[in-house]
């Protein structure tokens, strides 16, 4: 990876944007290597939470501008817009929500334009009180347009998040919270989701990834089908050898569960 790092504590993993000079900027190479290590971190069943962050203090400023104003990139994006299927653009920010495990994104400084809808594919955001967030694409005359129909959804009334589509308004972690943008607020968001991350290894990986699964399902699948996943994760769920810790330890915290089981 030339524009990620990725640290492992324990089973928890941090993937860290880091190209701090550009404020964490997505180019097309970056986008690249987030679907290269979202598709590394799936298969790894030992994992238990993933956190995204950015190095430098800030999260992302959003796209990286000079690529998509090169005309050579601007072909290839031209192709991605017209393709069938996810372009790279949804397809580097939806894939995190594929991902097995709970994911928490770490927003600092700026999570803007592209940063922002990559946040927005995080099971759970923690900000600091003064980060300042925005959904820049209108300022530039475009559409926000990296899977925003399936991440937004759900998180806020729908006259304010076109309200911020619309405006390019820039607000602050605080505002995104009484909004529903983001999950919590901390003056020390890495530390809060490394606890958060902590916390939610003490349940079993099977009941986590079901729980993702079941919940999601409200936003991605109708009624019917969500009601028939509920029964599906349910009945793994009982046959789940993760089950068994847990009633042995009478649903009391533990972190001494297997590997995942399921994807």
């Amino acid at each position: 990876m030339q524009y990620l790092q990725v640290e492992r504590e324990n089973q928890v993993a941090i993937v860290w944007l880091n190209r701090p000079d550009k404020k964490n900027a997505l180019s097309f190479a970056v986008l690249r290597e987030l679907v290269q290590i979202a598709n590394q971190l799936k298969r790894d069943r030992a994992l238990r939470a993933v956190i995204l962050a950015g190095r430098g203090g800030t999260f992302s400023a959003g796209l990286d501008l000079s690529d998509l104003n090169n005309p050579r990139q601007a072909a290839f994006a031209a192709w991605e817009l017209i393709k069938p299927g996810q372009s790279l653009f949804q397809k580097a920010v939806l894939i995190w929500r594929t991902l097995p495990v709970p994911v928490i994104a770490v927003l600092e400084g700026h999570s803007l334009g592209a940063g922002l809808q990559l946040a927005l594919a995080a099971d759970f955001r923690i900000a600091t009180p003064d980060c300042k967030l925005a959904l820049m694409e209108s300022r530039w005359g475009l559409v926000p347009d990296m899977g925003i129909t399936q991440t937004l959804q759900g998180l806020m009334p729908i006259d304010q998040a076109k309200r911020l589509a619309m405006t390019a308004e820039m607000i602050s972690g605080e505002v995104a919270h009484q909004l529903g943008l983001v999950t919590s607020v901390s003056a020390n968001p890495l530390a809060a989701a490394q606890r958060f991350a902590a916390q939610l290894s003490e349940r079993s990986p099977d009941a986590l990834l079901a729980s993702k699964r079941v919940i999601d399902s409200m936003t991605t699948h109708t009624p019917d089908q969500a009601l028939r996943l509920e029964k599906l994760w349910q009945l793994k769920m009982m046959l789940s050898p993760n089950r068994v810790i847990a009633l042995k330890n009478k649903g009391e915290a533990v972190t001494q569960y297997r590997p995942r089981r399921f994807r």
